[in-house]
């Protein structure tokens, strides 16, 4: 059954285990094997939910979840991760932070998460949404800034996390608040780009002044 119990559950044990010895993110995921694509999604974003931009990490993460996506579309039933994701280590503490995470965000949308319109997130047609919110969310996170921006990869990881959470308890409705979270994201971006350019032609003409 894939639910929040059931994620927390393995979030638990995932990080007893990290305080033995080194875990994973393969090992990680090849336990979820029979799971949702939600559950290994959610476990990639949460360290990524950072409101300050993480560099190449983020950029890795975004890429990752544009390929489960693709797998997703493709009728992949279990995902495949690049080797150098498979071989990132998550030590104890961040399984700490993850589950601590999971928590806020469960006690915060089980206020209004409950199954409905669920043709949005099941059978073939939840697969290709899925598939394409992945990849969205996954390629904006990627997109590279030559300065830092706040919430760049914050926006896009919250839109893919709202439609995990609406896979994990059959709600179509957290489809469309994932897809009003990319389009902010999208406008975000471009205004930042807009008034780069902007600046930008603003002082070369005042050098060349």
């Amino acid at each position: 059954m894939c639910d929040y119990a059931t994620l927390l559950r393995l979030l638990h044990r995932f990080s007893q285990e990290a305080g033995q010895r080194p875990l994973t993110l393969g090992e990680v995921t090849d336990r979820l094997d029979e799971t949702a694509y939600a559950f290994i999604a959610i476990i990639l974003i949460l360290p990524l939910l950072q409101p300050v931009p993480l560099g190449p990490l983020t950029v890795l993460g975004g890429l990752t979840l544009a390929i489960l996506g693709r797998q997703l579309l493709q009728g992949h039933h279990a995902p495949v991760l690049p080797a150098r994701v498979r071989g990132v280590v998550l030590g104890k503490r961040m399984w700490q932070m993850i589950i601590a995470v999971s928590l806020r965000l469960v006690g915060f949308c089980r206020r209004f998460t409950r199954p409905r319109m669920q043709h949005l997130v099941s059978g073939q047609r939840g697969r290709r949404i899925a598939g394409h919110i992945l990849i969205a969310g996954g390629l904006l996170m990627a997109i590279p800034f030559p300065v830092p921006l706040p919430l760049n990869n914050f926006l896009p990881g919250v839109a893919v996390i709202f439609y995990c959470i609406g896979e994990l308890e059959d709600d179509g409705m957290m489809v469309f608040v994932a897809l009003f979270l990319l389009f902010v994201t999208v406008v975000y971006f471009v205004a930042f780009y807009v008034l780069l350019w902007l600046f930008g032609r603003k002082a070369l003409s005042y050098l060349l002044w």
